[in-house]
């Protein structure tokens, strides 16, 4: 539940570092009015959320639940039983 749920906040990570770096980079005028669009500092901003987000992503598929853990153990218990 909880890697599901990190998992989640990642992706919401990314989509917004991704649209804080299109508004940034003047692509994306969203709202018409904000003082993001066309800001250096909100592309780069918006890039590093993206990939900060992404390796969340990545780190959280990499570390086993706790389900796959017990699998383990219960895997080596009856590996060691003559």
């Amino acid at each position: 539940m909880r890697q599901n749920i990190l998992i989640l906040a990642g992706i919401l990570g990314i989509i917004a570092g991704v649209v804080f770096m299109l508004q940034g980079l003047g692509i994306l005028h969203l709202p018409a009015s904000s003082p993001m669009i066309g800001s250096q500092t909100w592309a780069i901003r918006g890039g590093v959320i993206a990939v900060l987000s992404a390796i969340l992503v990545g780190g959280v598929r990499l570390v086993p639940t706790s389900a796959e853990r017990k699998a383990a153990r219960r895997a080596e218990r009856e590996e060691r039983q003559p």
